[in-house]
């Protein structure tokens, strides 16, 4: 790490200074949260990989979703050893930096777009449970994996393929030098917007689905208190699901936007903007880390309820007789 921290930074005139304290009070919690991070997303691909004869399709999802979070973690990781060796790289940018910001790129949207479809999957199992049928099966939720990964790779690998800002600063991004300022646009707020309405739409048809049921099955007499508590676990887990994706990326997306929106030359920029860059990439982190335990724990505690909410031949015959 280098010691003169202190200095103004160099490549050109700039009022960002550094502190080594600063740095390794933001470097140092990210490098843990990534190391839990990593730890934990290879735990459940492991845990998978071992238990494959008794897969369903939702767990091949599952496993996607996790290694996405594993190469984010481990790409977070190398930006935030970056960041302690030489801060001010990530504030100029360089060609390595552009290597891990692409790679991360590449599994942030390939962690929300298994987020989506994990979210349909849930959606299309309940309703499909409803009409006592369920279509799901592997080579659907397989499809669905792989059509992620490759949008992902197609969207995350622009920066590698031209679109970049090395050799341009006017066009560069404040927070992400040397990624371009209306290549973030581009991919960020489509991705967030189509990300946050996906989650919310379908959890929350998937609640309204479950209280309808509810209905039906008490206008028959049939609710049992084991039905009532396995739709509160689905709508509480909905919940979670949808405001901790929020509150992860809603900082990264506020913060493009006020990239694209500010026009502040680089000597005009103050320390807070790349201490809330930091932290935005932390909050990111924390999702990674949190998605294994809400998606491969509490998901699976109440799979009955979402593969069929509740399991007897009456609640079924309600529902086709409706």
């Amino acid at each position: 790490m280098n010691p003169l921290f202190n200095s103004s930074l160099g490549h050109g005139n700039t009022s960002v200074t550094w502190s080594s304290w600063l740095v390794l009070s933001l470097g140092i919690p990210q490098l843990a949260i990534n190391l839990v991070s990593v730890v934990c997303n290879c735990s459940v691909i492991l845990t998978i990989i071992s238990a494959r004869h008794q897969h369903k399709p939702i767990t091949t999802l599952f496993g996607s979703l996790a290694l996405s979070d594993l190469l984010l973690s481990s790409s977070s990781f190398w930006i935030a050893l970056l960041f302690i060796q030489e801060p001010q790289e990530t504030v100029f940018g360089s060609k390595e930096l552009l290597y891990a910001y692409t790679i991360l790129g590449i599994s942030i949207l390939s962690t929300v777009y298994n987020l989506m479809a994990i979210g349909v999957e849930r959606y299309l199992t309940v309703a499909d449970c409803l009409r006592a049928r369920c279509t799901i099966c592997h080579w659907q939720t397989g499809l669905a994996a792989t059509g992620s990964w490759l949008v992902a790779g197609l969207f995350g690998g622009l920066p590698l393929m031209g679109w970049n800002c090395l050799d341009r600063d006017e066009a560069s991004s404040a927070l992400y030098r040397p990624l371009c300022i209306d290549y973030l646009v581009f991919v960020t707020i489509p991705n967030c917007v189509l990300t946050f309405t996906c989650l919310l739409v379908t959890y929350v048809a998937i609640i309204v689905i479950l209280k309808r049921q509810k209905c039906i099955i008490a206008a028959q007499g049939h609710v049992s208190p084991r039905y009532r508590v396995a739709e509160a676990r689905v709508a509480r887990t909905s919940v979670i699901i949808w405001i901790m994706t929020v509150v992860s990326y809603c900082p990264f997306f506020s913060g493009v936007l006020w990239d694209a929106l500010d026009h502040s030359s680089l000597p005009e920029l103050q320390i807070h903007v790349y201490i809330f860059r930091n932290l935005t990439a932390i909050m990111i982190t924390l999702n990674s880390l949190v998605n294994p335990i809400v998606y491969t724990h509490r998901l699976e505690k109440s799979g009955v309820s979402f593969r069929c909410p509740v399991n007897n031949n009456i609640h079924l015959q309600t529902v086709r007789d409706s």
